[in-house]
């Protein structure tokens, strides 16, 4: 048999463990352990960073871009004077998501010399197939009413820039 130990160690009301106080520089004992803390900051679901909250809405609310459909076309996008950004997506593609947030920085970026658009092709099917729109997202720019370029599938904010360049300097 084992020799039973002479040293038990329990915890009553009267044993006291230090835990840390609002001063970090002492240890305070605690009568109610282990469950006694002291918050000594504003608890994070009522902090509110700036750096993060334009992150936190939805992507909708951020959008710059204009959503356009097939009553709007002629007059938003055939009749304006100023060149126009057209990206064709589906709510249930992800990618265009991605191309969402690139076409919204850009209408931001290019505000006054270029009117940015989004066009919905399960709603809009006539716009989608006039254009030959076989899969999104597709990015198209026009200019005096025509179609001048297209940029096809999801690529680098560059790629966008380039083409808007090359329409805006034509």
């Amino acid at each position: 048999m084992a020799a039973s130990s002479s040293t038990s160690l329990s915890l009553t009301p009267s044993s006291h463990i230090p835990i840390f106080s609002s001063s970090p520089s002492r240890l305070t004992p605690s009568p109610s352990f282990p469950f006694y803390s002291r918050i000594t900051h504003k608890p994070l679901h009522l902090q509110n960073p700036p750096h993060l909250s334009p992150k936190i809405r939805s992507l909708r609310q951020q959008t710059t871009a204009i959503p356009v459909n097939k009553d709007l076309w002629e007059k938003s996008i055939l009749k304006s004077e100023t060149p126009v950004l057209v990206e064709f997506f589906a709510n249930w593609c992800g990618p265009c998501k991605m191309v969402h947030r690139v076409i919204d920085e850009i209408a931001t970026e290019y505000a006054g010399r270029l009117k940015c658009f989004v066009l919905n092709t399960d709603t809009d099917m006539q716009v989608a197939d006039e254009y030959e729109i076989k899969a999104v997202p597709v990015v198209l720019l026009f200019k005096n009413g025509k179609k001048f370029d297209a940029v096809v599938g999801t690529m680098p904010k560059e790629f966008y820039v380039s083409a808007i360049e090359k329409m805006l300097e034509s």
